[in-house]
């Protein structure tokens, strides 16, 4: 399948069919991260279940002393020992399930936030951040709930409630017979509610998805919206959002509510069957009041672990809903699955950037939008490049498919003559420094962002590349200097600050190749004329491809490609340009640029 139709084959999966679900099988994996606390928590558990046992036949034999007037001895002080030994025990146990809990949300957050941001860059463009985040939040808190509402405590559960099942047995046969009839009635009703509860949690943690995504989109353009005075819109429209999550909520809740219930009124008949029958049996004298009481104590005893199977149950029919939904982004494959790990090793004397014959189209709802059609150039090593022409043409495009943030679907793109298909992505770009044409900012200090792409880069060097693209004053003017705090999506930095902050990170790391996405797009006449001393100085010795509407910027290149439509028109200088391109000549024009070069 070629590359075309696999971002196609998601986009459309995505959208029209129901997430994957989620199998016992798949769970386990993620419950089981810590084997030594997972053992001493199952160890407890049986041990709890070993005291739990002897309480009712220490209680029977207390009674039968009693009613046989023997002396009672050490009886009462060892069933006091054992119930306390016991709470003792399960405490303990408590403690080691809430810390293997931790450890689930934490192996299983950070498994999701791998998988997350080695996603192909196309799932980006059809998902929502929010949602994503969802994941990540909400989804894996649920994995918790499967541990600490009983999921291993119910293995103590099971040993309580066979040996409770064989004292029973032993007592009296007849009314164990009877507490299994309508407790199997009991259980079949719940194992029948199980399945709905899954689909409505998965559900419901889908809607929680959407009201993250919807909260999320509003206030990372919140002035925007306040601007355009749509507060209350908005307010209204993520209003709508929450409520389908409760609706959501809701259903869970009323599907979960049958299971209260039921198991209720079946203990409560199982009581009163084994207290009817049971004293018509002590007053016919086929049992005695000690092994009634015996008998009640064990049916008490097995309310627990019932208690603690049907919580069990319901916990992992809800982690199952939620970890279809973690799973349907680890399904999916990385963006380096099956990728070549060859190093890029430059072939000498071929050109260090180079179209061939490329023709890409995105994915989309309803059918691919082609975007670049047959388009081909060559970069020399060394020389800078300029890519013009009207909005929609192709030219940011370009940058992404040397990224290799996309692959073509038709055609080569080369870099130092091998084709980036070729060789492994960590190291095609780490030959590359590339600024975005909205120059995100991270949140986070000055120093967070520039050491981004040199990790290692000393403070001399991070204040020297801030000068170079005139941001020192961000520095002196703060006591903090490097540690100054940007904000959320660099808010507290103006647009052309933010620019060149991302200008400043991608010269530190000093990339043989550099691609400057409309570099110069919110910058003032001196910023833009100081920036351009800059990158001249940097480009030297550089391969530099430039994207640019100001044609001012880019009347020296060494090239220039004229792009439209997605296709090449004219290749050439400034002035060869205006001879040869009409379109070119039309944006010069508007621009005032129609005479020879303009010297800055």
């Amino acid at each position: 399948m070629d590359a075309m139709s696999e971002r196609r084959g998601m986009f459309g999966r995505r959208r029209g069919d129901e997430g994957p679900r989620a199998s016992v099988r798949e769970l386990l994996p993620y419950l089981f991260p810590k084997k030594g606390l997972l053992a001493g928590a199952i160890v407890l558990s049986v041990v709890g279940a070993g005291f739990s046992l002897a309480q009712p036949a220490m209680a029977q034999e207390l009674i039968a002393r009693v009613e046989q007037s023997r002396p009672l001895e050490w009886l009462p002080w060892a069933l006091l020992a054992v119930v306390v030994i016991g709470a003792v025990a399960d405490g303990f146990q408590h403690f080691l399930l809430q810390v293997l809990g931790e450890h689930v949300v934490l192996r299983t957050r950070r498994t999701l936030v791998a998988s997350l941001l080695r996603l192909p860059i196309a799932e980006f463009d059809a998902r929502r951040v929010g949602d994503l985040v969802s994941r990540v939040g909400s989804d894996t808190t649920l994995l918790r709930a499967v541990l600490t509402q009983g999921l291993v405590e119910s293995i103590g559960g099971v040993l309580t409630l066979v040996g409770a099942v064989i004292a029973m047995l032993i007592i009296d046969p007849l009314l164990l017979g009877l507490t299994v009839l309508v407790l199997a009635v009991a259980i079949v009703a719940m194992l029948l509610v199980m399945p709905m509860l899954t689909r409505a949690s998965g559900a419901a943690q889908e809607q929680v998805g959407h009201l993250t995504s919807a909260l999320e989109r509003a206030i990372s353009a919140v002035r925007t919206v306040r601007a355009a005075g749509a507060t209350a819109r908005e307010v209204d429209a993520i209003g709508e959002r929450a409520v389908d999550a409760f609706r959501a909520g809701v259903r869970v809740a009323r599907i979960s509510a049958l299971v209260v219930p039921i198991f209720g009124i079946a203990l409560q008949l199982a009581f009163l069957v084994v207290l009817g029958v049971g004293g018509l049996r002590v007053a016919t004298g086929e049992i005695g009041i000690s092994q009634l009481v015996g008998f009640l104590l064990f049916l008490f005893l097995m309310i627990m672990p019932l208690g603690q199977l049907a919580g069990a149950i319901s916990a992992v029919s809800v982690a199952l809903g939620a970890l279809g939904r973690i799973q349907e982004i680890v399904r999916l494959p990385s963006e380096d699955a099956g990728d070549a790990r060859e190093a890029l090793s430059p072939v000498h004397g071929a050109p260090m950037v180079e179209f061939d014959r490329v023709s890409f189209a995105y994915a989309s709802a309803d059918a691919p939008r082609a975007v670049l059609e047959g388009v081909s150039f060559a970069v020399p090593a060394g020389s800078r490049t300029a890519l013009v022409g009207p909005s929609g043409a192709g030219k940011s495009t370009t940058f992404a498919l040397l990224e290799r943030f996309y692959d073509v679907d038709a055609g080569r793109v080369l870099v130092g003559g091998r084709d980036v298909r070729d060789v492994d992505r960590e190291s095609l770009r780490a030959r590359i420094g590339y600024v975005e044409q909205d120059a995100p900012a991270l949140a986070g200090s000055l120093r967070d962002n520039l050491r981004l792409a040199a990790p290692d880069a000393t403070d001399e060097q991070l204040l020297a590349a801030l000068d170079s693209v005139n941001l020192a004053d961000l520095v002196e003017r703060s006591p903090r200097g490097l540690d100054t705090e940007v904000g959320e999506s660099g808010v507290l930095l103006s647009g052309g600050e933010r620019q060149r902050l991302a200008i400043a990170r991608a010269l530190l790391a000093a990339t043989p190749i550099l691609l400057l996405d409309e570099s110069t797009a919110s910058l003032d006449a001196r910023n833009e004329a100081s920036l351009k001393a800059a990158l001249e100085v940097a480009s030297e010795g550089r391969t530099t491809l430039v994207i640019a509407h100001r044609l001012a910027t880019v009347v020296d290149a060494d090239q220039i490609v004229v792009l439209d439509g997605g296709r090449v028109l004219a290749r050439g200088t400034h002035a060869e340009l205006l001879e040869s391109s009409p379109l070119y000549r039309e944006l010069a024009t508007h621009q005032l640029l129609t005479a020879a070069p303009v010297a800055e």
